[in-house]
């Protein structure tokens, strides 16, 4: 759906929440894939699901965030209001708390160990939350948290396709490693995509944690796949050790990181060269920590 702009956001607001239509509705500067976000006076953001498959995540958000904020140490998304489907736009919304804080970029960290740190302490603190009735790792969030060999096909197509730009055996190595092993404790909270996008930071230090789209509870590896996509060398093992994270889980965590740089630099390495370059330099990191684990076993 093309057309979520602030004229909708307004027309929306002006029609089912009328005590707020007198607060200013302005885009934000970085939005997100699956919803389309917007400021709604100086403490409120507006969040509009981009597609149908992303619609369900409105009320999954408004049941759960309530109940995990209560045990979390830092700030994360907090819904205030539903919006209903319209004329205009077909899907339910959803109106949340602002939440203060710059998107992460390394810039922005004065220390990155203590990041990994801090990171690290949070996730493990979701994963304590009890996740009995939470809803099981499918379809709805992408299969983050469930199986990662739901993605099979497309990673050796990856591989496959991109045979003259990687090496193909280390590849196929990671990636059969990461099938190897399975979850077998009980499923915890994920967040499903921790990411530079979804994390804020505030002097230099991270302050909240937002866009619990694609929450579910299983397998935790998924949340782990910032460990090569972000951290250098010295911060990554502080991650690890923080997350506590088995072999099995670590080379899980490794193939969740390794699927997603090989499906993008796949799908733009003819049409994005700043997008593809970056999942390229995210591939080489993967497989050069690889190579240096193995030479030291």
């Amino acid at each position: 759906m093309h057309n979520i702009n602030v004229d909708l956001v307004i027309k929306l607001i002006n029609e089912q929440f009328p005590e707020w239509s007198d607060l200013d509705i302005s885009a934000v500067k970085f939005s997100g894939n699956d919803n389309r976000t917007f400021h709604l006076g100086d403490h409120m953001s507006v969040r509009l699901p981009c597609a149908a498959s992303y619609a369900t995540q409105v009320e999954k958000e408004l049941r759960w965030l309530p109940i995990l904020a209560k045990d979390l140490s830092l700030p994360i998304s907090t819904p205030l209001a539903k919006g209903n489907p319209s004329e205009e736009y077909p899907w339910s919304w959803s109106i949340n708390k602002w939440l203060e804080g710059e998107t992460l970029s390394l810039k922005k960290i004065n220390d990155l160990n203590q990041f990994a740190r801090d990171l690290g302490t949070f996730l493990i603190k979701l994963q304590s939350i009890d996740a009995s009735g939470g809803p099981l790792a499918g379809k709805h969030n992408f299969y983050r948290g469930g199986p990662i060999s739901v993605y099979d096909e497309e990673t050796r197509d990856a591989i496959d396709n991109n045979k003259d730009s990687f090496n193909e055996q280390c590849l196929k190595e990671i990636w059969e490693l990461a099938l190897d092993s399975k979850w077998d404790s009980d499923p915890v909270w994920v967040h499903g995509d921790i990411a530079p996008g979804n994390i804020l930071v505030k002097d230099g230090k991270l302050c909240a944690v937002i866009d619990f789209g694609i929450l579910g509870v299983g397998d935790p590896s998924c949340d782990a796949a910032m460990a090569w996509t972000f951290f250098d060398d010295h911060s990554r093992k502080i991650f690890k050790n923080v997350l506590n994270m088995n072999e099995g889980t670590w080379n899980r965590a490794r193939g969740w990181a390794v699927w997603k740089a090989l499906i993008t630099y796949n799908g733009n390495k003819n049409s994005n060269k700043a997008i593809a370059d970056e999942s390229y330099n995210i591939i080489k990191i993967i497989m050069d920590d690889y190579e240096s684990e193995k030479t030291k076993k």
